[in-house]
């Protein structure tokens, strides 16, 4: 099952966003992404979890190659779905324009209740409240060792806006540093993030910067800066 967000009535939509969800996850998880960025004019296919359901990657091809949603096309993966994105973003003629990972992987985890593994996923008492009470979400899906197969930086020719979260016991962030060494990613860390980055508390900054980088994005895949001197 796939969830759709669109920019408002009147507006031009400026690009499309197509999330892959992370393990336990399903697409409606990020309707408050969704809904932000189709605010800004962005339209937004969020998917399920590739890791649970092959057909997922078969469902994001298709609408990377559907003429009818406007470009640049972003594949934005989370946890799992980061791992899947990068993958298909480096087969031949992808279609997408340039990726968005969040919370990438890098090793096992046991989360050992349930309390243990929502406070890792996120700080955000909002997304939490939403994860408890959604019995379309699978609890226990972080327990075990993900997929960890080498991801393909030396085919992915597509600008890579790389976000994680400092305080992200999940994924620990010197491992993500690791894991990004060598890609062309551009990694942003959030001060007390934890696993969850898109639905974490900083999850207003963690939109804002990927607005920043859709904006550079429509002007070239060179993403030029379009402000400077923020501190």
């Amino acid at each position: 099952m796939s969830f759709s967000w669109d920019e408002p009535e009147g507006l031009a939509a400026r690009g499309t966003l197509i999330v892959l969800a992370g393990r336990g996850e399903h697409g409606g998880v990020y309707e408050r992404f969704g809904r932000r960025l189709a605010f800004d004019a962005y339209r937004v296919r969020a998917l399920g979890d590739p890791a649970a359901d092959p057909a997922v990657l078969d469902e994001a091809a298709k609408l990377l190659a559907d003429e009818s949603l406007p470009g640049p096309k972003v594949l934005v993966g989370s946890d799992t779905g980061a791992r899947y994105a990068v993958e298909l973003a480096a087969e031949p003629a992808s279609g997408a324009d340039a990726l968005i990972l969040a919370g990438l992987p890098t090793g096992p985890w046991t989360a050992g209740s349930w309390e243990a593994e929502i406070e890792a996923r996120t700080g955000c008492p909002t997304h939490q409240g939403r994860l408890a009470g959604d019995p379309a979400f699978r609890r226990g899906a972080l327990d075990g060792t993900p997929d960890l197969s080498d991801l393909p930086w030396d085919r992915v020719r597509v600008p890579v806006l790389a976000l994680h979260g400092r305080d992200d016991s999940v994924s620990p962030l010197a491992a993500a540093r690791a894991a990004y060494a060598g890609s062309p990613a551009h990694l942003v860390e959030f001060t007390g993030g934890r696993h969850d980055v898109l639905n974490d508390a900083l999850h207003r900054t963690a939109a804002a910067t990927v607005v920043l980088f859709l904006e550079r994005l429509r002007l070239s895949p060179e993403l030029p800066l379009i402000a400077e001197g923020l501190a």
